[in-house]
Order: C-alpha cells, then sequence, then structure tokens
C-alpha cells in the first residue's frame, strides 16, 4: 500500500536543501508513482584547512539514484533517462546554481568548525603480555593491546632480534573507545628460543618516532620451572625406590607364610 502523504513528506526534505528541486520530486512522485523517496546531503572533507570540502547531494526513490549534484563537476547528473531533462533544467536556472554556493559556503563553515573541535594526536597507551596458547602448535602467545590513541591510524607490527616477523601475527582492526579514542591488539604466537628479544613496535601520528617494548619474562620464571622439573624428578624417584621396598616386603612376607 502506498504511503499516504508521500508528497508531503518529500517537500519537506527537499526543503531542506533545494526548493527547486521539489519540480523533480512532484515528476517522479507522480509519473513514477513511487513508494519510498529521501534525499541525501553531506559535505566531505578531509585537510584540516577544509580547503577540499565537497557536496554532494543525491536523489533517491524507490531504491534507485535518480540524479545527483557533486560540487567538483558543479552541476546535475542525471541516472535514469527521464531525469534528464529536469537535470539540464536545474543546471541551467541561475538561481539554482546560487543556492548550491551559498550551500558550498555552509559546508566549508562547518567543515572549519568539525577541525577546531577534532583533539589534537592522543598518544596510545601500550600493555604488552603473556597469555595462554589455546589450541596452537606454539608453545607461547603475545598480545601487544593499544589504548585510546587518536587519529585511527596506527601501525603494531612485532620484531625479533630487532627483525619484523609476521607469520604467527594476527590482529583485530582499530576499534572505537569512544570520544574519538581508538583501540587495537595484536597477537603472536612463537616457540620461545634462549637469549631471544623479542619487541613490540608502535608507530603513531602521535610518536615522533616508533616506539620499542619488549617482551621481558617475569623475573625467576626459568629458576622456577628448574626447581619444579627437579622436585618432580625427585619425587618420581622416591615413589620408585618406596615401591621397590614394598615389593620386596610383601615378596618376604609370602615366602614366610609358604615356609609355615
Amino acid at each position: 500500500m502506498r504511503c499516504c502523504s508521500c508528497t508531503q513528506v518529500l517537500i519537506l526534505i527537499v526543503g531542506m536543501s533545494s526548493p527547486d528541486l521539489l519540480i523533480m520530486v512532484l515528476f517522479f512522485s507522480y509519473f513514477l508513482g513511487a513508494f519510498y523517496g529521501y534525499y541525501l546531503g553531506r559535505c566531505q572533507f578531509n585537510s584540516p584547512d577544509s580547503n577540499d570540502v565537497v557536496l554532494v547531494e543525491q536523489l533517491y526513490f524507490n531504491k534507485i539514484l535518480l540524479g545527483q549534484y557533486n560540487s567538483t563537476l558543479g552541476k546535475v547528473v542525471a541516472f535514469v533517462e527521464k531525469a534528464e531533462a529536469y537535470a539540464d533544467m536545474l543546471n541551467k536556472m541561475s538561481r539554482f546554481q546560487a543556492h548550491q554556493i551559498w550551500k558550498i559556503n555552509r559546508c566549508k563553515t562547518g567543515a572549519q568548525l568539525a577541525n577546531e573541535n577534532l583533539p589534537a594526536a592522543v598518544e596510545p597507551y601500550v600493555w604488552l603480555r603473556l597469555v595462554k596458547a589455546e589450541n596452537s602448535q606454539h608453545q607461547q602467545k603475545l598480545v601487544c593491546s593499544t589504548y585510546d590513541f587518536y587519529p585511527k591510524k596506527i601501525r603494531v607490527t612485532w620484531l625479533r632480534d630487532g627483525k619484523e616477523v609476521t607469520s604467527g601475527v594476527t590482529s583485530t582492526d582499530e576499534l572505537p573507545n569512544g570520544h574519538w579514542l581508538y583501540q587495537i591488539h595484536s597477537y603472536l604466537e612463537f616457540t620461545p628460543k634462549p637469549g631471544e628479544k623479542i619487541t613490540c613496535m608502535v608507530e603513531h601520528e602521535s610518536l615522533k618516532e616508533p616506539k620499542l617494548y619488549d617482551w621481558e619474562p617475569e623475573p625467576g620464571s626459568g629458576k622456577n620451572m628448574l626447581v619444579v622439573g627437579s622436585a618432580g624428578l625427585l619425587l618420581g624417584s622416591l615413589f620408585s625406590v618406596m615401591g621397590f621396598i614394598f615389593f620386596k616386603k610383601k615378596s618376604i612376607g609370602e615366602r614366610v607364610v609358604q615356609s609355615n
């Protein structure tokens, strides 16, 4: 069933952008019998000084793009045959072109305000730790967690004795923390080698140079493993001796009973 107030809704939507587009809205709502139509307008920019602002406006009916205005081209481009005449009419209309220039200037003003309120580059907080390696052929697994950084782009790599490694490395995407900040987690599964140096290297706009975070095993971890191994060997030998003594006593007891 069609919407009973499609025309009113479309007039309201287009009225927020340009009254000249109302002609196209009425045309397509009448001739195409649109079930659903909407207008989409956005300001795009990347540079801090907002000199690369681009205004893009699009008109859709039944999920089909009918026409688009792009300030880079400075004109409306039709994407369906029936819209070509109306796109040409708008491009020749001086009032429409003047209104588009006004909107482009508003885009630039908004972009400058957005850039002024964006936070400066925020240095990440890094936590390097050992985690349990489940269902892995490797003996160890490290995770290098990088928190609360801005902007989003960051590079986290692993070094073994100063050389970058890629095998056994997995990573999450940059995850939003909220308040424009992000986090990312990189994992390294590896088999330890005596005396080797494992490092997590972080590169980010907030850092003048890459920061290196070396993995340092817990003090005495090797000695503890040696003590535990020696204790296990000692207990094994003790149980073996006790078993032998028990066997000998049992054998002597059986002989005494048989002799009686």
